[in-house]
């Protein structure tokens, strides 16, 4: 056992003594001196400092396991990203822009005296619209609808109804794209007739379904300013008209906003699509090994609401209330990425 010394420099003997134990013990080691007999009290300071020794160790393993993850991981992402494709910039976007359409030109030239050569300038133009769109980041009616044409000039009606959909996001008032867009329509293969319930509703709510949401948005707005001026007019002047005025423009403000309303419902829970593969075969489940829905596949063009998707199947449903799946890759979404 060991003795403190009544001394100032008892911790500096304690100390010295600790060394000459070490010392010896790395005698032992050597063989020059033997290992001293641990009592009781030395024996559990011996397991105690094992103790720690081990949970030193698996700190370190853990900390060196967690810093090479976590390299590998900011690795992996500056590898990524220097894969990815760089943005275009202004003169490359003006560059693409202006090849698409002086192709476009060229293929109407060629179209009755080679019909094969203006085909292939229509896809170059719609590649070079579409880089615009998915690499250049620019997204308007006008590009869509450039789009569209392509598609329908070389008979490509899934995608022109496509990019048509997509350009109505953007400009659904152009009457251009409208009378492009009914008259795809009508080239379709499918005739899917609209539920009768539907086609009444169509009917009676005909500012509804007829006109573009943009459009009810204004009114919206011009009805609500005006129902607010002549109300303030209404606390100088005590007239009767000005009354039933007031309630006029109250309730057709109140109809728009609930037209955009039920809209913004309806939209946000279903995310519309078409086909664009020329032929598709509709399941019953979302495997080639489930059987056929319908009787006949479904063509390019067919548009589609979708329901739920599971894996590369889309579980979608048809204008007249019909539901089947089809493969992920023969349709697209008209708010992909938009």
């Amino acid at each position: 056992m060991t003795r403190y010394l009544p001394h100032a420099n008892g911790k500096a003997i304690i100390n010295n003594q600790l060394l000459m134990t070490n010392n010896q013990f790395k005698l032992a080691l050597m063989g020059q001196a033997p290992v001293p007999a641990l009592g009781m009290n030395q024996n559990l300071d011996m397991k105690d400092m094992s103790n720690r020794n081990k949970s030193v160790i698996r700190r370190m393993k853990l900390k060196t396991t967690l810093s090479v993850f976590l390299c590998v991981f900011l690795f992996a992402a500056l590898f990524a990203g220097h894969l990815q494709a760089a943005p275009l910039d202004t003169a490359e976007v003006m560059e693409l822009y202006h090849q698409a359409r002086e192709m476009f030109r060229q293929a109407n030239e060629l179209t009755a005296s080679d019909p094969d050569q203006a085909e292939q300038l229509y896809r170059n133009s719609a590649m070079r619209f579409e880089k615009i769109v998915w690499q250049g980041g620019i997204q308007n009616g006008e590009i869509f609808y450039n789009i569209g044409n392509a598609y329908f000039k070389i008979g490509d009606i899934g995608r022109a109804i496509l990019n048509y959909k997509r350009a109505a996001l953007f400009i659904p008032n152009d009457l251009n794209l409208r009378q492009n867009l009914h008259f795809a329509k009508a080239r379709r293969i499918d005739r899917i007739e609209e539920p009768q319930r539907l086609q009444v509703l169509k009917i009676l709510f005909f500012w509804h379904y007829d006109l573009s949401s943009h459009t009810r948005m204004i009114l919206f707005s011009a009805f609500f300013i005006l129902f607010w001026v002549f109300a303030g007019f209404r606390l100088f002047f005590s007239k009767s008209f000005l009354s039933w005025l007031i309630l006029f423009l109250a309730g057709f403000a109140f109809l728009f906003l609930g037209s955009l309303i039920i809209d913004t419902i309806y939209h946000y829970n279903r995310d519309p699509g078409v086909i664009i593969n020329h032929e598709v075969i509709a399941r019953k489940g979302d495997s080639v090994s489930y059987e056929s829905s319908f009787k006949e596949p479904l063509h390019s063009g067919t548009e589609f609401t979708l329901i739920e998707k599971r894996g590369s199947w889309y579980h979608i449903e048809l204008p007249d209330s019909r539901r089947c799946w089809v493969p992920e890759a023969d349709v697209q979404l008209v708010m992909f990425n938009l």
